[in-house]
């Protein structure tokens, strides 16, 4: 696997695609995000998207939850 050689911008493109795609699949599961962006990502990225799919829907629950900032701050 060849993650440490992605830079920054390679992860915020993944960022970007992971939470469009959460958008517009709202009861999708990981396995689909990973089939629906296999030809837009190196077939070893699949861990890093579904990585990115669970912190994108940890941060949604936490803005809907309204947990203030200060508290995710000190985990």
């Amino acid at each position: 696997m060849r993650f440490l050689e992605d830079g920054p911008a390679d992860l915020d493109r993944a960022r970007a695609a992971v939470a469009a795609w959460r958008e517009l699949n709202p009861l999708g599961s990981a396995d689909q995000l990973v089939i629906d962006l296999a030809g837009r990502f190196r077939p070893e990225c699949g861990p890093v998207l579904r990585a990115l799919l669970l912190a994108a829907d940890r941060h949604r629950a936490r803005v809907t939850t309204g947990v203030p900032v200060a508290a995710r701050e000190h985990r």
